[in-house]
């Protein structure tokens, strides 16, 4: 197993079990718990221990996983639209967490206006897909909703989040961020199955 999903997993017990203690001996252990978590996260990270402990505290109630929304945008020739990640982890589509009182739909269209410049609407549910957490893929668990979207406006420009926008073909692109490539590929998959035309007989 990864250390970055043992922790995930010991962290999001300790913080659980602390939101329903049975008794202040288990309170005591789950406090062990995080401690030794955050100790741990502190020394991959090259963070501060009382930075960890501020970020798990404002995250209440049940501990789940974040959830993402992702918008999958082609081009009439099947090109996928990518941004260029500021971060240095690679390209991938559009995309965000959910934020509080925003629906999945809502969130990407907030997500692509504000990486892209663009407007869209979303014509289809590509899918859910999970991005367990490791060295490469993050602390968290993530689950990804992905979209396929239609651009209705705006003109494309990019953000403090992304280096370069551009569409690609899936198969030239090589350096994907994360999880990515599997969410492009379900996508085109769909694309190219809604934009097949009958061959129309002489």
């Amino acid at each position: 197993m990864d250390i970055f999903s043992l922790l995930d997993s010991i962290q999001t017990i300790a913080r659980n079990g602390l939101r329903y203690p049975t008794s202040e001996f288990d309170k005591e252990r789950y406090e062990c718990l995080l401690g030794l978590a955050t100790k741990t996260y502190s020394e991959l990270l090259s963070a501060p221990e009382e930075f960890i402990k501020e970020r798990f505290h404002h995250e209440i109630g049940h501990i789940t996983p974040k959830v993402g929304t992702d918008a999958a945008i082609f081009n009439e020739n099947g090109e996928i639209l990518l941004m260029e990640r500021s971060d240095g982890s690679g390209w991938c589509l559009p995309c965000g967490f959910v934020e509080p009182n925003e629906s999945p739909v809502e969130g990407v269209i907030r997500e692509v206006r504000e990486e892209t410049g663009l407007e869209i609407k979303v014509n289809e549910l590509v899918g859910v897909f999970t991005r367990k957490p490791s060295a490469r893929m993050g602390v968290h668990t993530t689950v990804s909703i992905v979209h396929l979207c239609e651009i209705i406006g705006g003109q494309l420009k990019t953000s403090h989040e992304g280096h370069a926008l551009k569409y690609w073909a899936i198969d030239d692109m090589k350096n994907w961020h994360a999880t990515h490539e599997i969410s492009a590929r379900a996508a085109y998959k769909m694309w190219k199955s809604e934009t097949l035309v009958p061959a129309v007989s002489a």
